[in-house]
């Protein structure tokens, strides 16, 4: 069956946070926070967070909200810190980066602003 939503339901491989980002989980329709750069990034979850083995969901694609880990710069590529926040991307010479899409505010650590969706990978 196709699911053409923006928003999908997964299975929580782990405890996830409200407003993260998350990858592909070890098993079909499971995802996991997402905790390095170099993870296969799906999306990022609603406001409700989820224990393990609770569903969660995923939105793919638009504008969402994400909490961040840090310091981003509006209009900055965002990617994942070690624990599903969102930070500014700056992957070194040669190196690749999952990114989940661009910044729309200015952010300090803590803060919730609007990502654009944009799920790719970028070299620095």
């Amino acid at each position: 069956m196709s699911n053409r939503d923006l928003v999908h339901a997964y299975k929580a491989g782990g405890a996830i946070a409200a407003y993260s980002l998350v990858k592909i989980g070890a098993a079909d329709g499971e995802v996991l926070q997402a905790t390095a750069v170099s993870d296969a990034i799906l999306g990022v979850t609603t406001s409700i967070a989820a224990a393990s083995g609770d569903t969660v969901d995923v939105a793919h694609e638009g504008i969402v909200d994400v909490k961040t880990g840090g310091v981003i710069a509006r209009g900055a590529w965002v990617t994942t810190d070690g624990s599903g926040l969102g930070v500014a991307s700056a992957p070194s010479a040669g190196t690749n980066n999952s990114v989940i899409g661009r910044a729309l505010e200015t952010s300090a650590s803590g803060d919730i602003i609007r990502v654009l969706l944009s799920i790719n990978q970028i070299q620095g």
